[in-house]
């Protein structure tokens, strides 16, 4: 008898139970983590600092906390590295996830004692939601993998401190861990192909039943596994069912990948991030992640065109609306507070709260006052390459000014598993589908200011050699979609197809 997938199904069904019941009492649970968070953090340098102790509602709330990013909350950050207690939450935190910035340099993020059960149960309610939708349990009878950043810790200020999927790997329970590959050295290991290396040679005899990741990095372990054996994965791993992502929009990659493993098999969606894990796929039928609303972030929403203003709208759970474009704010149980994340969202429910990422704050073009976001590149390239039966590797879009009497226009780099035969009606298809999403990007080609899409295609692998010249192969790093700049189109530039 397999134990592991028997004994799973009842507790399943305990958890996705209760978790049904928070979806009910969603606003209820919300209010209550913001009385508790102001109760619990008044008396620290930052509940002082803005007067926690007068704030009775989410007015107070907003009248006295404004909306920051890391950059402004790093003095309190740097307080917390000199060793000072009682800065943002009570306490220390219990580790410092360390992430990469744009204009700070290295991010330090806390996690406190409370907090880090939000990583861990979180990513346990999202597989144990899925065991009792499902019925399938038998992937906890076999191994599972993992592909994540190093679990070698640093200390500042006495704080262990590492990349988050490092700290989460620490505190997988001992009933998994048995099943977890890589080895705990192999994991350590930082050059990210000599890992990819170590991990083909570890799992290619294994049970896989459960594969979970950065869509791009799965989809390079694939390929080495596919190079060095000329199978396809489920003919490797025949009981592998669950495959399980986060990070990117999904679809771009979703066909390559499951062409790769020989057919379609269920997936979860997860919304981690350094700050927090904020929503999970709940459900195999519905659209969207459940947002994560009793597990000790209280969540604000700014709509985008509010984004850069200094005193923008902000909305609890209770105001929001479907299908409008939010800029994502937490408050948590580590002591962040009106903190922008950088992510934006749309609710496509509210009965359950669920979600969709349709974007970063930072990662839009806007060159021409088009504002075009990661949810529409990502759909009119989807919808291009399925009309064309073409699969994408990887792609990124970036706006050319022209001076003078030439006309600009959105450049596209893109590498194929295998080209269209036609591809300038490959770019037009692009272009018709992202028209039809954005009418800021139709009113500029129609009325003759912008020309039409121009594609790059990139050499094989070409992403891939990008990224590692950069420094950030592998692991949670991910290739910016969009830019309203030229910083990774420049460096692509080697990478293009003569």
């Amino acid at each position: 008898m397999k134990v592991k997938s028997t004994l799973a199904k009842p507790f399943a069904n305990i958890i996705y139970n209760k978790i049904k019941k928070e979806m009910a009492s969603a606003l209820k649970d919300q209010e209550a983590i913001l009385q508790y968070l102001l109760k619990t953090a008044k008396n620290t340098q930052f509940g002082k600092d803005h007067h926690f102790d007068t704030i009775k509602n989410y007015d107070d709330y907003k009248q006295t906390v404004p909306i920051r990013d890391y950059e402004a909350l790093k003095p309190y950050i740097e307080k917390i590295k000199e060793g000072k207690e009682h800065i943002l939450w009570k306490g220390k935190p219990l580790y410092f996830a360390k992430t990469s910035g744009t204009t700070s340099g290295a991010k330090y993020i806390p996690i406190s004692k409370e907090s880090i059960s939000n990583h861990i149960d979180t990513a346990r309610n999202a597989l144990l939601c899925y065991i009792a939708q499902s019925k399938n349990a038998n992937f906890t009878n076999g191994n599972m993998i993992f592909l994540s950043g190093s679990p070698a810790l640093d200390r500042i200020a006495n704080i262990p401190t590492g990349r988050l999927s490092g700290i989460v790997n620490h505190h997988v329970p001992s009933y998994l861990r048995t099943n977890q590959l890589p080895k705990f050295e192999t994991n350590c290991i930082d050059d990210w192909e000599t890992k990819l290396d170590k991990i083909v040679e570890e799992t290619i005899d294994k049970n896989m039943t459960l594969i979970s990741g950065i869509p791009p990095w799965v989809q390079m372990y694939f390929d080495r596994l596919t190079e060095k054996t000329g199978k396809k994965i489920i003919d490797l791993f025949p009981n592998f069912s669950v495959l399980v992502y986060g990070g990117v929009n999904f679809e771009p990659y979703k066909q390559k990948l499951f062409d790769s493993i020989g057919k379609e098999i269920d997936s979860i969606e997860l919304f981690p991030a350094s700050e927090g894990f904020f929503a999970f796929q709940d459900s195999q039928t519905e659209k969207g992640m459940l947002l994560n609303t009793n597990s000790g972030i209280f969540f604000e929403f700014i709509p985008t065109e509010e984004i850069g203003k200094d005193k923008p709208k902000r909305l609890s759970l209770k105001e929001v609306t479907l299908g409008e474009n939010y800029a994502l704010i937490i408050n948590n149980n580590a002591g962040l507070w009106g903190y922008d994340i950088g992510d934006t969202i749309k609710f496509v429910n509210l009965n359950p709260y669920r979600i969709i990422v349709s974007g970063r704050t930072k990662h839009f073009i806007s060159a021409f006052g088009e504002h075009v976001i990661g949810e529409e590149v990502d759909f009119s390239i989807a919808e291009a390459a399925k009309k064309f039966n073409t699969k994408i590797i990887e792609y990124t879009v970036a706006p050319v000014v022209e001076r003078g009497n030439g006309k600009s226009y959105h450049e596209w780099f893109i590498e194929f598993e295998k080209q269209p035969e036609n591809l300038p009606a490959f770019a037009k298809e692009i272009d018709n589908q992202l028209r039809k999403k954005n009418v800021y990007y139709d009113d500029l080609i129609a009325g003759n200011i912008l020309q039409q899409l121009k594609i790059r295609p990139i050499q094989k692998d070409g992403f891939i050699n990008y990224m590692k010249s950069i420094g950030k192969l592998g692991g949670q790093n991910k290739l910016p979609r969009l830019g309203n700049d030229r910083k990774v189109a420049e460096g692509l530039s080697p990478f293009i197809e003569k």
